[in-house]
């Protein structure tokens, strides 16, 4: 729609919501974007306003008592509606209703909906008035999804560290230096059996060395040990810093893993006290913590980027082609739709945080270049009515039209392998690509396009596509990348044939050699250990990392 077009339609209709939307994408495509945005707030709220009425709410009520908005704003929220219930927070605390898991929510709310830069403000905010570990790492995550985010990440770690998990004097470890006994290997997280962190640590568990390494994971949570074979689990539920730090060390760690980094439910501050003589970050979070205690972060190869080194606090450690494995069950195979539809359909199952601007920039270029296509995005916050109309005029201020989009909310068994049937290429989102959520694509037959981005985090995602064998669906540039998606999305027998590939190069990958990484990652903890064991042969070395 024009812009002009789009002016009379709210002339004509002054509380429609709609006409707003289509106002905010014609002014996002007459390259007004602040304009834009502004008509996108009205929308979103006007909108907002809308569905709480149509789900039970009085509006009025949520404008005019606080607590009545917060109660709403956490329905909402738990129903996975996270646009509307940002608005409803927001009107909350416009009311001065303050605290501190009202605001953590109101910005996790944003930060969902893809509003990175505003979640940051927020989280920053609680910060400052609730002054604590936990509070303050709110606001680091959401660097991942903003421009310069790895740089804004990294002094946001530092200072983090700074405040809350420095060093804290030297400790003396009793560990024996001797690199070629039984080592004592501990994991930390906080779940090891109940969460997406099994897929990785069933498989590593499961096939370490007991002849050579001792195996200890300490959960932040209570939960039975469910491995192939023995594993001795601590919990630290309930435990301070200083307590979890003397039951880690009273099992004579030898070298200590965070798996989680700066995300819910970790012990950090528990490294900061140094419970082990070699600490190392590796798995979920793949940025720096910011801690000095920290000594190694443990990646992939083709992660590399220049300046790398400098945006970690630890050093970096390149373990191989890949940084962990990974296990699913799963292997299916449905012939590409695009045979029987006759169109491509694109497809991405992913957390709307992550639909950067520059990703639905680039992904509007396909469609547009590829005008029969159609791209389906799939996560449980879009249920949300308002989160879908806000994306679809994102879309549309490049020139999409939202009868094009197609949004699903979460589903399981039977009806979730149903919708990659649905798909005939799945694309990577960019800076901050997906993980999971590739892998499981690929064990369903759906090849998957990812972009070789400018840093390290915006690479994550090649190794998962480039383990697999498909080199050819990694693209160096968004051109490459656009040019790679519209010249599939015109060939249905060559992305028939990529389905085949998919399962071959999955079971070919290296995150499938359950042993084989397991091995690498064993030599790269006797590796580490061995340099603590040498710097302790040296005169008055202190036994710290």
């Amino acid at each position: 729609m024009s812009l002009e077009a789009a002016r009379a339609r709210l002339a004509a209709d002054p509380g429609s919501h709609s006409a707003r939307y289509d106002l905010a994408a014609a002014l996002l495509a007459a390259g007004e974007p602040q304009a834009g945005g502004q008509m996108l707030d009205e929308a979103r709220l006007i909108h907002a306003i809308a569905v709480m009425r149509a789900v039970g709410a009085e509006p009025q009520r949520v404008r005019d008592d606080p607590d009545y908005a917060v109660k709403i704003a956490g329905q909402l929220y738990a129903q996975k509606y996270v646009a509307t219930a940002s608005v409803a927070y927001g009107m909350a605390i416009a009311r001065d209703h303050v605290s501190q898991q009202g605001l953590l929510s109101f910005g996790l709310s944003l930060l969902h909906q893809g509003r990175a830069e505003e979640a940051i403000r927020i989280f920053a905010a609680i910060a400052e008035m609730y002054p604590g570990a936990g509070v303050a790492q709110f606001q680091l995550y959401p660097h991942f999804m903003v421009e310069n985010g790895i740089e804004r990440h990294a002094a946001a770690a530092r200072r983090w560290a700074a405040m809350y998990a420095g060093p804290r004097g030297e400790e003396t470890l009793a560990n024996d230096p001797s690199p070629d006994r039984i080592l004592r290997i501990g994991y930390v997280g906080p779940s090891f059996g109940k969460s997406q962190a099994r897929q990785f640590m069933a498989p590593l568990l499961d096939h370490h060395d007991r002849g050579r390494f001792e195996l200890f994971v300490y959960p932040n949570q209570d939960e039975p040990a469910v491995w192939a074979a023995a594993v001795t689990v601590r919990s630290l539920k309930g435990l301070n810093d200083e307590q979890a730090c003397a039951v880690i060390r009273a099992d004579r760690i030898d070298v200590l893993i965070d798996i989680w980094g700066h995300t819910a439910g970790n012990r950090l501050t528990t490294f900061a006290r140094r419970a082990a003589p070699v600490q190392a970050t590796w798995l979920n979070y793949q940025q720096t913590t910011g801690m000095t205690a920290m000594d190694y972060h443990l990646c992939a190869d083709s992660v590399t980027s220049p300046g790398m080194a400098s945006q970690f606090t630890e050093t970096v450690v390149h373990v191989g082609a890949t940084s962990a494995p990974f296990r699913t069950d799963i292997r299916s195979r449905s012939p590409a739709p695009m045979l029987a539809a006759g169109t491509c359909t694109f497809g991405a199952f992913i957390n709307p945080a992550k639909l950067s601007d520059e990703t639905v920039a680039g992904w509007s270029r396909i469609l547009n270049a590829a005008p029969a296509g159609r791209l389906l995005l799939k996560y449980g916050y879009f249920e949300d009515p308002v989160l879908r109309a806000v994306t679809a005029a994102r879309f549309a201020g490049h020139g999409v039209d939202a009868a094009r989009i197609t949004f699903e909310g979460h589903s399981t068994g039977a009806e979730y392998e149903a919708a990659f049937a649905r798909v005939d290429l799945a694309l990577d989102p960019s800076p901050c690509p997906g993980g999971t959520t590739s892998v499981e694509a690929l064990s369903r037959g759906v090849p998957v396009l990812t972009l070789r981005g400018a840093d390290y985090y915006a690479r994550v995602g090649v190794q998962v596509v480039e383990g697999a064998g498909m080199s050819d669906l990694v693209a160096e540039s968004w051109d490459d990348y656009v040019e790679k998606a519209v010249a599939l999305a015109a060939d249905g027998a060559a992305l028939d044939a990529l389905r085949d590939r998919c399962l071959t190069g999955l079971d070919a990958a290296p995150y499938s050699d359950e042993a084989g990484v397991t091995r690498a990652l064993e030599s790269v903890y006797r590796d580490l250990f061995a340099r603590w064991c040498a710097r302790q042969e040296k005169p008055g070395a202190a036994l710290a990392g």
